[in-house]
């Protein structure tokens, strides 16, 4: 598959941003970033990242990336894993000795679960590739996922901390027998608590130390200090401004403000250091991260992994190179990916086949904010989007521009 970033293509990518997504109000901003052939292209810069103080969104903008911290998280743990700290095959309950005797939900509700014994132990492997049993509890409505909703706060980093999280999901029951099925979960948030109980560190300082300098990633954190606030962009979702909740809505009302850059919640470091969705950044530190993955491990002088890893983890490690439409878990499910030809990696999405939104070995990621970041290995090409609207799955932005990009146009 050959693809080419002409002036003409980059120009209809931004008209297609301008046009379906700003100018009709679905977004506040759109911004994008590209990697081609040895060099990075400037993309488009789109939009406000703050309606309500009419500021432009720039090429540094600081942005809530939340699952894009996933792949994040999972290049930092593998750091353990060639260090020989710890093996793929290792049970959880090495690390987390309380998890020895977690059951696989039968019946029962919160405060009164029956299930069984698991067929097998979870392991480490299912942390990285989402085959834990563990869930999110936003999505389905089983008797597990109703509990997390119960007993979690996801809206509130401050809520608790990663050692009150894996207390909680100590008392919980799983989904499914780890390795059984695919589920979207809190899973990288446990791979974030384990860096730091191996490494002996705290989560955010070790993914300084190891992730963020060397790679010169020097906006990306857990949250954004004062003298950087002005640079943070607001945070959106379909309505109006004067919206309640006893209120039905639709896309034409307009954008309501949910997080304001100027009293969010990001200001301050949290106390729950999120490795599944915590990470604020720009897209250049994330365009640095990239680099290092499409590059096999390092960057100019920074080595973060050896080649072997990064192609252990861009794998597709489903069962018989299955896809998720044929893995994951039966019933109304949400990920930050489609499931048709895509399979999953140690942290990333994995295309399965060719097609019109890629090549076979693609790999990437998307937050809930709708930002999305792809690799393609063998073209040499790395796309970034950002923006900030709550859900992603509210528009197909993200196959729109996959499309975009590689169309004859």
């Amino acid at each position: 598959m050959n693809v080419e970033l002409t002036e003409k293509k980059l120009l209809d990518i931004e008209n297609h941003i301008q046009e379906n997504y700003i100018q009709s109000g679905r977004f506040s901003c759109g911004a994008t970033l590209y990697y081609h052939n040895g060099k990075i292209i400037d993309g488009s810069l789109l939009g406000l990242m703050d309606i309500e103080r009419n500021k432009p969104v720039s090429r540094d903008t600081i942005f809530r990336i939340y699952s894009m911290t996933k792949p994040v998280t999972s290049v930092a743990f593998m750091r353990l894993f060639e260090l020989g700290l710890v093996s793929l095959d290792d049970p959880v309950h090495k690390f987390i000795p309380s998890w020895k005797d977690l059951i696989v939900y039968q019946s029962g509700n919160l405060n009164n679960f029956f299930g069984v014994p698991p067929s097998q132990p979870m392991t480490i492997k299912h942390l990285l590739t989402h085959q834990s049993g563990l869930t999110y509890g936003l999505m389905s409505d089983t008797k597990v996922d109703q509990a997390y909703r119960t007993l979690i706060n996801f809206a509130d980093p401050n809520s608790g901390t990663l050692d009150d999280l894996i207390e909680l999901l100590s008392n919980l029951p799983l989904l499914f027998s780890p390795g059984s099925a695919w589920n979207y979960s809190l899973s990288t948030d446990v791979l974030g608590y384990l860096i730091s109980v191996i490494s002996d560190m705290d989560f955010d300082e070790y993914l300084k130390k190891y992730i963020f300098d060397p790679l010169q990633m020097m906006d990306t954190d857990f949250y954004v200090p004062q003298e950087k606030i002005d640079r943070f962009a607001a945070n959106y979702v379909s309505g109006p401004s004067n919206y309640t909740s006893e209120q039905n809505f639709s896309e034409n009302d307009g954008l309501r403000l949910i997080d304001d850059p100027m009293a969010s919640i990001y200001s301050t470091k949290p106390s729950y250091l999120s490795g599944g969705g915590g990470l604020v950044s720009t897209l250049d530190d994330y365009m640095n991260f990239s680099r290092m993955l499409l590059n096999k491990g390092s960057l100019g002088d920074a080595f973060i992994l050896n080649p072997e890893t990064i192609e252990l983890m861009t794998e597709n490690h489903i069962p018989d190179n299955k896809d998720l439409t044929n893995f994951a878990m039966q019933g109304i499910r949400w990920a930050e990916s489609s499931f048709e030809d895509v399979g999953f990696g140690l942290g990333f999405s994995i295309q399965t086949a060719d097609s019109a939104e890629g090549s076979k070995g693609q790999y990437g990621w998307g937050g809930a904010a709708s930002t999305y970041f792809w690799i393609d290995p063998q073209i040499d090409l790395i796309c970034i989007f950002m923006t900030q609207f709550i859900p992603s799955y509210t528009y197909d932005i993200r196959n729109e521009l996959r499309r975009l990009v590689y169309s004859d146009i």
